[in-house]
């Protein structure tokens, strides 16, 4: 069944309009004018409402050996209003670019009702910004080899809305340390050293406003921890006119299972704060730590996501860049042998040494 989608046509000359990072607005590559998100919003309100309550085509039953039931539950077609190519994609996907026409495609159905995101941020950051940063990125890292710089091949770059639930709430703590000072002194010519301990305590509460978990199995929670922090004073209310250019994925994890990971963070960030108001000892040890959360709002939003992809010597690695400040992370191999090298370089001097100051 064919799923209704909106393409944004320039009202000048109907050429295709993609949200530009650049200057916030949906630009026209035909004809040069730019419009405002509010103002196109304006034009295809009835369009959007048509799209995403239209009528539902008659379901055909077709006898076939080759998708599994389950793997067509996760499929979704839709037809591309530009060429009218039907196009296959799965059931997270809420914008995307047809692949005949490459113009750019936003399935309001995907965001209907409960599932529809609260806030986005823009993209800042483009597809020429993401290429200079992952080569940035490689170099002053001293174990990587120079052909990883070389003949490392950037296989797939996409700039993607990734769906965040964004956690409110206020946590009570109350955490016992155990602190140590250190003193020493020469007493008869022997170093005397006098260790001291305390009890330090601290209890309070710490409120946090929009804590980011992503809701998508398809990105790795590593990798969207890292490029955090986003700037939330650029956060806007929803609308899909920020969306063609751009892929875009509606949660598939919902809020209750991404709640254990938002707890966690919480948590950890109170024992943080509360450790940071402790100074003047040596060693600072958890004895006991008694956190609780009193929930608050939960919000959905899409967050601007570069992931480029490379390959080398037959591998790939996978790079995220934040698509509103720029930063990137990922991984990179590590050659071995200028480890080795540095390794030894390190050790035999510090053994020679070593063995001057016994012999």
């Amino acid at each position: 069944m064919a799923i209704e989608v909106t393409n944004y046509q320039c009202p000048s000359c109907t050429g295709p309009l993609h949200f530009s990072s650049e200057s916030g607005k949906l630009g026209c590559d035909y004809c040069g004018e730019s419009y405002d998100v509010v103002t196109i919003e304006q034009l295809y309100a009835d369009k959007d409402e048509l799209a995403a309550n239209a009528a539902k085509e008659p379901d055909w039953k077709f006898v076939t050996d080759e998708w599994a039931e389950e793997e067509a539950a996760h499929m979704r077609a839709y037809t591309c209003p530009s060429c009218g190519a039907e196009i296959i994609c799965d059931d997270t996907t809420a914008a995307t670019s047809c692949p005949y026409c490459n113009n750019p495609t936003v399935i309001p159905g995907q965001f209907a009702g409960t599932i529809r995101p609260d806030f986005v941020i823009p993209f800042k950051m483009d597809k020429e910004t993401a290429k200079s940063a992952l080569k940035e990125h490689y170099k002053g890292k001293k174990f990587l080899s120079k052909s990883f710089s070389s003949d490392n091949k950037l296989e797939d770059i996409r700039g993607i809305y990734v769906p965040f639930w964004l956690f409110n709430g206020v946590s009570e703590g109350k955490i016992r340390y155990r602190g140590t000072k250190k003193n020493s002194h020469i007493e008869r010519n022997e170093k005397v050293t006098v260790t001291e301990h305390y009890n330090v305590v601290r209890e309070g509460s710490v409120a946090f406003d929009k804590v980011p978990v992503d809701g998508s199995t398809k990105m790795s929670d590593a990798h969207m921890d890292a490029i955090e922090p986003y700037d939330y004073d650029n956060l806007v209310s929803f609308s899909s006119a920020y969306l063609p250019g751009y892929l875009a994925d509606k949660f598939d994890m919902d809020a209750d299972v991404c709640m254990e990971r938002a707890n966690e963070r919480i948590r950890t960030s109170t024992e943080n704060v509360f450790a940071s108001s402790i100074s003047g000892y040596d060693n600072l040890t958890i004895e006991s730590s008694n956190i609780e959360i009193e929930p608050g709002e939960v919000k959905y939003a899409l967050m601007p996501v570069w992931i480029l992809n490379t390959k080398w010597r037959g591998k790939e690695f996978l790079f995220a860049m934040n698509g509103q400040t720029g930063k990137l992370i990922g991984d990179l191999p590590v050659d071995w042998g200028k480890f080795t090298a540095w390794f030894v370089g390190i050790s035999l001097p510090l053994m020679l040494l070593l063995g001057i100051i016994m012999f």
